[in-house]
């Protein structure tokens, strides 16, 4: 996991420039820089040599995008909403501040504000300091707190800076920055995964002119110092990026924002790409932002083993060769392995930090969904070593063992998710699963720091499948067939098929691509193993049905679901497949 053949770029953000402007109330606690073991308990991850972690924070929501004051406060916004299943967020604000007075590398003050969940709010992603105020997305708004004047918290009402941002669609977040000149760029994700005529929808061409474009899939440049803009399409700034979570300012004054690239190449169009493709194509880039640049999407994907941006299918494309519009699409500064999903980028401009880690770039990974049937993954923070603006070096994996026992978004204990610089030289690493926060710090001597990759972590009882039933797995089952009991009507032999179909390992099936490896759902297909139906009853003939007709409008998910999953599935096929969803609703051991 120490390196890898493809390259990365120069994406990162810093403490913007603009949060230097913060007034510091009082200094931060001081950062412990003498050689020495680190202290407290293990933090539960791993990080590339002479770094140690603490748990700054736990259980304060979704926990998104994050900053760091002049005087070590920390700020975090979080999310809730249909992203995250409408579950019930943390009574208080969405909006969290964070403060450690003892030193101790832990918050013990904290403090929520802004809008809550019963004044309408859901929360966001981007959050900023500029000027000395607080800006944050607020649902369809980015808004700006009065600075800070006693304590940690704002006290005033926020002013609504800009408005009226979409919401709908496959992307509705709204990370953005603010650079020195008071420039704020918002990221409009697209709402669709390849401005298709059906969304998701196997052979479906794509809309010709893409004009979701006009309002989605770019970044849009408006004043930090002006309240009462109203989105519009005229405020556009650079288009075809398809999901630009993370935003960063390396120390030359560039602008960089990540993009998550599109799914389903192979499930959507088998007869171009091979199943195994799915999982390696395309690759995830980042941008380095001028005005008016176009980087592709739709028209276009990154295809990083032949470092070159190809015809999507949707487009004309034929599987990856034909060029075409794209010879005139801006490349990427940087790539990283396919579906990984780049949630933030940081460059750590700070002294104290060490400085090998100071010539490069850090990514947050929030992790894959839509892997298979090869092993999810991501679910880490990369260090990319950068010099004149573009990588110069194999990254190295700098933090790992967010996911737990599993690389699955339904069972992993954290998803990394922001990055922040403090002013003593630490970073901070936010989890949108249980909400914690992770406060780094380097313990030898700066200028001696080698880049280093973090060690694997270690496996455990789930990881290693030493869960797996004392008599062993069925000879045909892909996983975990023979610890799955068969619904009436058919054979534990049917069920370890319709396992395999599952996971793309037999009949070209697309499940796994949708609802996950392990079934527990994605932003695009919900989860099966709750033994919640929304389409049948739940028998096997009530699954074989919702199967084979598929479902074109989905009442909780993102996603399209096509007849068969779009694979050409025979009788047998389809019988085992719903034989295999019904064992894993209602999972039990096999006596």
């Amino acid at each position: 996991m120490s390196k890898t053949p493809i390259l990365a770029t120069s994406v990162l953000a810093s403490l913007s420039a603009a949060a230097a402007q913060v007034p510091a109330a009082e200094a931060p606690p001081p950062m412990m820089m003498s050689a020495a073991a680190c202290p407290g308990p293990d933090a539960g991850i791993t990080l590339s040599k002479g770094f140690c972690a603490t748990v700054f924070a736990d259980n304060i929501g979704h926990a998104r995008h994050l900053v760091v004051a002049p005087n070590g406060v920390v700020y975090v916004n979080t999310w809730s909403g249909r992203y995250y299943k409408d579950d019930s967020p943390p009574a208080g604000g969405f909006l969290v501040a964070l403060k450690d007075t003892k030193g101790a590398g832990k918050a013990d003050v904290i403090e929520r504000f802004g809008k809550t969940a019963a004044q309408g709010s859901a929360g966001g992603t981007g959050i900023q300091l500029y000027n000395g105020s607080i800006y944050a997305e607020v649902n369809d708004k980015i808004v700006k707190f009065p600075a800070v004047s006693g304590g940690i918290v704002p006290k005033g009402k926020p002013q609504v800076v800009v408005s009226g941002m979409p919401l709908t669609g496959d992307h509705p977040m709204h990370p953005f920055i603010i650079d020195s000149k008071g420039n704020l760029f918002v990221d409009l994700g697209s709402a669709t995964n390849a401005c298709e005529v059906q969304n998701r929808m196997p052979k479906s061409p794509g809309n010709t002119p893409c004009t979701e474009k006009d309002t989605r899939a770019g970044t849009w440049r408006y004043d930090a110092n002006k309240t009462g803009q109203q989105f519009s399409p005229k405020e556009r700034y650079a288009t075809g990026i398809r999901n630009g979570e993370g935003f960063a300012i390396d120390s030359d004054g560039r602008l960089y924002v990540t993009q998550h690239g599109r799914d389903q190449l192979s499930e959507n169009w088998s007869a171009l790409y091979k199943p195994q493709e799915g999982p390696e194509l395309p690759a995830e880039e980042v941008f380095e932002l001028k005005s008016g640049a176009d980087f592709g999407w739709p028209e276009c994907y990154f295809d990083g083993s032949q470092k070159k941006l190809v015809l999507a299918p949707e487009y004309g494309g034929d599987g990856g060769k034909k060029v075409g519009l794209c010879a005139d699409r801006s490349p990427p500064a940087a790539f990283f392995p396919a579906h990984w999903a780049p949630n933030d980028l940081l460059f750590v401009t700070n002294t104290k930090f060490p400085a090998a880690y100071r010539k490069g770039m850090f990514v947050a990974f929030h992790g894959s969904w839509n892997r298979a049937p090869a092993p999810q993954g991501g679910y880490n923070v990369v260090f990319q070593p950068m010099a004149d603006g573009k990588a110069s070096g194999n990254y190295v994996v700098f933090a790992d063992g967010f996911a737990g026992a599993v690389k699955e978004p339904g069972r992993a204990e954290h998803r990394p998710s922001g990055l922040a610089q403090g002013p003593d030289g630490s970073i901070y690493i936010s989890d949108d699963v249980k909400g914690r926060i992770w406060r780094v710090t380097y313990r030898g001597v700066a200028d001696a720091a080698k880049v280093t990759a973090a060690p694997a972590p270690k496996p455990t009882a789930e990881a290693s499948g030493s869960e797996l039933p004392p008599e062993g797995v069925h000879p045909d089952a892909g996983r975990q067939a023979a610890a799955l009991t068969p619904p009436p009507g058919a054979t534990r032999d049917q069920v370890a098929l319709g396992d395999r179909i599952f996971h793309g390992e037999a009949a070209n099936g697309t499940c796994g691509g949708c609802h996950g490896s392990d079934g527990r759902g994605s932003p695009v297909g919900p989860d099966l193993v709750t033994g919640k139906w929304l389409w049948s009853d739940g028998s096997l003939d009530g699954i074989s049905k919702t199967i084979s007709t598929g479902v074109a409008k989905p009442k909780t998910v993102g996603g399209a679901m096509p007849p068969n999953g779009g694979a050409a599935l025979k009788p047998d096929e389809l019988k085992a497949v719903a034989a295999y969803v019904y064992a894993i609703s209602r999972k039990k051991t096999a006596q």
